[in-house]
């Protein structure tokens, strides 16, 4: 079979949802795998991380461009963490056949710190496999990085068994700092997964990637096993990404090796403005045991003490997307809703999806020095979503409570005039 055929086995094989935005060289993927189409990569990619909150394993399709549209959650995952294992399949296209950029996906794998796997001929079904378990291993999104020469050719892989572990989220007990130091150590021990890899071969020079042949091949590109620096010769489809990888360190000697920091040890967390009039909204949903997915902005705040009632966070405007495949509700700012949440929400209405998106309108990008935002009825109106003002709290209470889904509330106040978000001093809650 063909690398296409083969591609779309070992993936339905080891995913239990699929998402595409189809595109050369990918677009075979969707009739092979009857993945579903979203409306944009970055919501596929949403998702997918949704699907990972709730146990599931998912993979998003796209071709390399789409990958852009994803740096967003892709990055913040990695400091996040997952669940469940999430493919990322990029379809690369070199020669700029059927795209208008040859982009190398590969360096974006870098960016997000994220195990990038190459497979050939040879270690096609063995490959999806192994990188859904680093997802898992490694608590981030996996990318599996395809190109057309890889998609033609004749497989000679035998398929595998599959064999889920668990991710897990980043410890809410840790800083930001904490959990980036944390991502960090855990992208460490990657380079020992990397060269232990049964993936990668040594018989000579040259050393082949992807469909480039060779007398040895490295499957895991990047980080690219510490034995392919001792080779001359190193074959691949773009750029000399793993061949320029293999001969520097990737990370500073200091980073990843200090204990997390957690709240405790700072002494202290940050929440919202003492007169916050949304405070009472927070308050009310964690009294009725909602667990919503948090935006980026103000919102993230309802993961901290007092609340705690945040799940996970993946980015501006991921609430909607993350959510409608996980917790069910979604808690979102004004700014951060119409910045890229609107895309998600139009998809989930499509599509009828259990959604509850509950935004916090405050006319303001309150957390970057409250800068205007739009209006969001402006934008909303064919969601039909019900508004209450803030002091409404039996209406908001029954909105939360029994509107449909999918649905919307929208929930108006005002941000108190020169205040900042406390810092309260760390007391275990």
């Amino acid at each position: 079979m063909r690398g296409y055929e083969a591609l779309a086995e070992a993936i339905l094989a080891a995913t239990d949802r699929r998402y595409i935005v189809p595109g050369y060289p990918i677009t075979e993927l969707l009739a092979l795998t009857g993945a579903e189409m979203v409306i944009n990569e970055k919501t596929g990619l949403e998702y997918a991380l949704g699907d990972s909150l709730a146990g599931r394993r998912a993979a998003l399709i796209v071709k390399n461009v789409g990958v852009n549209a994803c740096v967003d959650p892709l990055l913040q995952a990695t400091a996040q963490g997952l669940v469940g294992g999430v493919l990322l399949v990029a379809g690369d296209d070199p020669d700029a056949v059927g795209s208008q950029t040859s982009q190398d996906t590969r360096i974006i794998g870098e960016l997000a710190e994220i195990p990038v796997i190459e497979p050939s001929a040879g270690t096609a079904f063995r490959a999806v496999e192994a990188a859904l378990q680093a997802s898992e291993e490694f608590s981030r999104v996996a990318m599996l990085r395809v190109t057309p020469g890889f998609l033609e050719e004749e497989v000679t892989d035998s398929r595998v068994s599959r064999r889920d572990l668990r991710g897990r989220l980043s410890d809410r007990s840790f800083t930001m700092h904490g959990r980036v130091t944390a991502s960090r150590a855990l992208f460490r021990k990657m380079q020992g997964w990397s060269d232990a890899s049964p993936l990668n071969t040594w018989a000579g020079e040259p050393v082949g990637t992807g469909p480039k042949p060779g007398k040895s091949r490295v499957v895991t590109v990047f980080p690219p096993p510490s034995r392919l620096a001792e080779y001359r010769e190193v074959r691949e489809a773009g750029l000399t990404f793993t061949k320029d990888h293999c001969r520097h360190q990737i990370l500073p000697e200091e980073e990843g090796r200090a204990s997390p920091q957690t709240l405790e040890q700072r002494g202290y967390y940050r929440t919202f403005c003492r007169d916050c009039p949304f405070k009472p909204v927070i308050a009310l949903m964690q009294d009725i045991g909602m667990r919503p997915v948090c935006d980026a902005g103000c919102v993230v705040l309802a993961m901290n003490p007092p609340y705690r009632i945040g799940v996970a966070s993946y980015g501006m405007g991921s609430s909607v997307g993350v959510a409608a495949r996980s917790t069910g509700v979604a808690l979102t700012g004004d700014y951060a809703f119409l910045h890229s949440g609107i895309n998600a929400l139009m998809d989930v209405y499509e599509k009828g999806l259990p959604l509850l998106c509950v935004i916090l309108d405050n006319g303001c990008a309150a957390m970057t020095g409250k800068q205007p935002a739009l209006p969001v009825e402006r934008y909303l109106g064919w969601a039909a979503p019900h508004f209450a003002e803030v002091h409404e709290t039996g209406r908001i209470r029954d909105l939360l409570l029994d509107a449909a889904r999918p649905g919307v509330v929208v929930i108006r106040g005002t941000c108190p005039e020169g205040q900042e978000h406390e810092i309260v001093a760390y007391r275990d809650m």
